[in-house]
């Protein structure tokens, strides 16, 4: 068996690494290794990090609350799509025990169209329910984020008037 192989790269000898090739590391080339770093910050005020923080933890304190008020809204949605299922199935079972009793020999025609037209309505109507449902919980979560992101334009406004005066 062959030893590991040695890598070929050697940093010593890298040209990029080396200052006669690479005018970014040459003193005379670059103005930027000539400068006195502690100069060039002299008055230069740190952000601060205390406001920044605070702005993020209302940020992801916003979104929580948002998500929380989305997922609600979905589990409220779920329940109400199985309540309209367990009516429609109680329904269905109503009408074949009606159909049983009544026998199959003398269709009624009114009466089924009757049904059927009950049936429409009151789908159309559940599909209706849904969406407004769907809609409200949307809204909800959407007015929690657009009302933290108001505020969040705000804070900014604030803080770059006191850093212009």
């Amino acid at each position: 068996m062959s030893k590991s192989a040695k890598s070929s790269f050697d940093p010593m000898n890298n040209p990029f690494m080396d200052p006669k090739t690479n005018p970014f590391l040459d003193p005379e080339k670059n103005p930027f290794l000539k400068g006195d770093f502690a100069k060039m910050f002299q008055g230069f005020e740190a952000p601060n990090m205390t406001g920044i923080t605070e702005t993020q933890r209302k940020n992801m304190e916003a979104l929580t609350v948002a998500n929380k008020t989305a997922a609600e809204g979905v589990q409220a949605i779920i329940k109400r799509q199985s309540e309209i299922m367990k009516n429609t199935m109680d329904e269905a079972n109503a009408a074949l025990q009606e159909l049983q009793t009544k026998g199959v020999s003398t269709p009624d025609t009114t009466a089924s169209i009757d049904q059927v037209k009950t049936t429409i309505e009151t789908s159309v109507s559940n599909m209706r329910e849904l969406s407004e449902m769907m809609v409200k919980s949307q809204s909800e979560a959407f007015d929690i984020v657009n009302k933290r992101f108001v505020e969040s334009l705000d804070e900014l406004k604030s803080a770059m008037s006191k850093i212009s005066k």
